[in-house]
């Protein structure tokens, strides 16, 4: 069983005296500086000098530094930047501004794992991962509620590695929820397999390829579009809530049965083969080169895939039907002009 720690196992005066710097302000390092804050931390934040969001951190009464300054001034280095602009991001202004004793912290282990990144051996390398997206990490820390976080310590020269983990973990409000023990290989391996056979490439196949079956067959897109895609959140917020169990518990006997016998046909051997692949690919590095590589081309594959999905009859059809749902819209005014735009 893994390890996991509580409240009790961490301290947050184990960063008393020290500053944290959050490198990037996207939707985790938001999230970090301003729960790190709210709980007592001294925390900075690095951005380029011409990015947008300094004007966003100032209004949010935090400090703002170039990269270098911020690494400089810090004992704590988060880096929370995109994974195909990590390795440059280091290279160019973290590195160069690492002295003994520091510690570099990630909440993805990609670019250590596979080694776009090698911090000297006299700095601690932890992670702290939390298992939700940013907003939502710091939604329920207002609240007073933490999410699960995962920590790993790929390098302990100072042996407080693992305190000062705890401590930042703490700070963020993970440790209300429990905090898991991983290592780097664990949670970059499983984390890009989970992404690319299930939660994103898995899942938006299996939704693309049902709904383009039933409008080949001759039903209306739109009516392929309700039971291929938009009730899938009935089912997984019921999965979410109480496993796969408590989901066929709350379907109908119809559903259940059809789960049984036409599920496992559909997500056959031959699946379970491709997904080995898929995992070896991920394993061996040839995934993380892959991705990189395509980076450093200009990413026009990846930008045709994009814009290609984007066209998809599925996108479509959905963004007219949620006209109809203002639950799932930003705005009521958005709702109100989008119903009316639609009933003209």
């Amino acid at each position: 069983m893994a390890k996991v720690y509580y409240e009790k196992d961490g301290d947050i005066k184990n960063l008393a005296g020290k500053t944290v710097a959050i490198i990037g302000y996207g939707s985790q390092g938001h999230a970090h500086a301003l729960n790190l804050r709210d709980s007592g931390v001294k925390v900075i934040v690095g951005l380029a000098p011409n990015s947008a969001s300094r004007a966003k951190v100032q209004a949010q009464g935090l400090e703002v530094y170039d990269v270098g300054e911020a690494t400089k001034r810090a004992d704590v280095i988060m880096i929370l930047v995109p994974d195909q602009t990590a390795a440059k991001v280091y290279k160019e202004s973290i590195g160069p501004n690492l002295a003994a004793g520091k510690t570099l912290a990630f909440a993805h282990g990609f670019s250590i794992h596979f080694k776009f990144i090698t911090p000297p051996a006299d700095v601690n390398v932890i992670m702290i991962a939390p298992k939700c997206p940013g907003h939502r990490l710091r939604e329920l820390f207002t609240e007073g509620v933490g999410v699960p976080s995962l920590l790993a310590i790929e390098q302990n020269p100072t042996g407080k590695a693992e305190a000062t983990g705890l401590a930042y973990a703490k700070g963020i409000g993970s440790l209300k929820a429990g905090v898991i023990l991983t290592t780097f290989k664990e949670e970059t391996e499983t984390d890009l397999f989970g992404e690319q056979t299930v939660l994103c490439g898995g899942v938006s196949a299996l939704i693309n390829n049902a709904f383009e079956t039933l409008v080949e067959a001759g039903y209306q897109p739109e009516i392929a579009y309700f039971e291929c895609l938009h009730e899938l959140k009935l089912i997984v917020d019921l999965i979410y809530q109480g496993g796969i169990k408590y989901m066929r518990y709350s379907v109908s006997d119809t559903a259940e049965y059809g789960d049984y016998t036409r599920g496992p046909r559909v997500i056959d051997a031959h699946v379970r083969e491709t997904m080995k692949k898929v995992l070896a690919e991920v394993q061996s590095g040839e995934f993380a080169n892959q991705w990189m590589a395509e980076n450093e081309a200009g990413r026009e594959k990846f930008l045709a895939m994009r814009a290609k999905g984007a066209g998809n009859l599925i996108e479509k059809v959905g963004s007219e039907l949620r006209k109809m749902m203002p639950w799932i819209s930003t705005s009521k005014e958005e709702v109100t002009a989008a119903q009316a735009a639609a009933r003209q």
